[in-house]
């Protein structure tokens, strides 16, 4: 008999929080359930595997290839080559969120990030976007944190109060936004406008940057104004998350 592998890394997580198998998973794709993420095991495609990819792609939810020891330290049991997490919020349209803002006579304040995989910094952003006032958080598919029950935790619950919006890229959000009328503000120490003399006003969407290489260029391309933070001191530069906080303070400000 084949021996089980002994798993003897990180506690895995709650059974609460993913689904496994190819049935369960189509299921809770029929019954509504919203999906973080698929994790899916590096094999041979069939022609059942790709038509539940293929709707979950359709769905905009991230699909990762991954070995199976990766699938095996999630659940021993008998996962069939597939996990799904589950979602701990609904993901919004933003064509929607932005529409809506307009239609209700508001001018929309929004929040993009760019890279950002740190959940602490994400549901830090998240917190300051809602007390603040932002009418929603734009996260890509890929190359982002995930929405769990740590970045919920992290954001003091602002993740079940804020509306969050998945796009399958933020330069597409982008352009859509721009078209829209809303301005798109990178928060970017290399510009030359300090944040006390800037003359923005909403509808905006403040973009953000990783930590360590900042916002894309493709995505700065399309921010045509930029600000950033002035500082005294020699620290380098200031966590994301505080930087979202002082920026989204200091442009809204005069409705404070």
């Amino acid at each position: 008999m084949e021996s089980k592998p002994i798993y003897s890394g990180p506690r895995r997580p709650s059974e609460k929080t993913f689904v496994f198998g190819f049935h369960p998973i189509a299921e809770a794709l029929d019954a509504g359930k919203e999906l973080d993420s698929v994790l899916v095991l590096r094999s041979s495609p069939n022609d059942r595997l790709n038509k539940l990819l293929g709707r979950i792609r359709s769905m905009g939810i991230p699909i990762k290839m991954v070995p199976r020891e990766k699938l095996d330290a999630i659940t021993l049991k008998n996962h069939q080559g597939m996990v799904a997490f589950l979602s701990p919020i609904t993901y919004q349209p933003l064509d929607e969120i932005v529409l809506g803002a307009f239609e209700r006579g508001e001018a929309p304040v929004l929040i993009a990030a760019d890279g950002i995989t740190d959940v602490r910094n994400l549901g830090a952003i998240a917190r300051s976007a809602e007390c603040f006032g932002a009418h929603a958080l734009i996260v890509p598919e890929k190359g982002s944190a995930s929405i769990t029950d740590g970045a919920i935790k992290s954001s003091s619950g602002a993740l079940l109060r804020l509306p969050v919006c998945r796009v399958s890229n933020i330069s597409s959000a982008l352009e859509f936004l721009k078209n829209s009328g809303v301005a798109c503000v990178a928060l970017s120490e290399k510009s030359a406008v300090g944040l006390p003399e800037n003359t923005i006003q909403a509808p905006y969407c403040l973009v953000l940057g990783d930590e360590g290489y900042g916002i894309s260029a493709e995505v700065m391309k399309l921010c045509d104004n930029r600000i950033r933070i002035p500082m005294v001191g020699n620290t380098a530069s200031l966590n994301v998350s505080v930087s979202a906080g002082i920026a989204l303070y200091a442009l809204n400000a005069t409705k404070i």
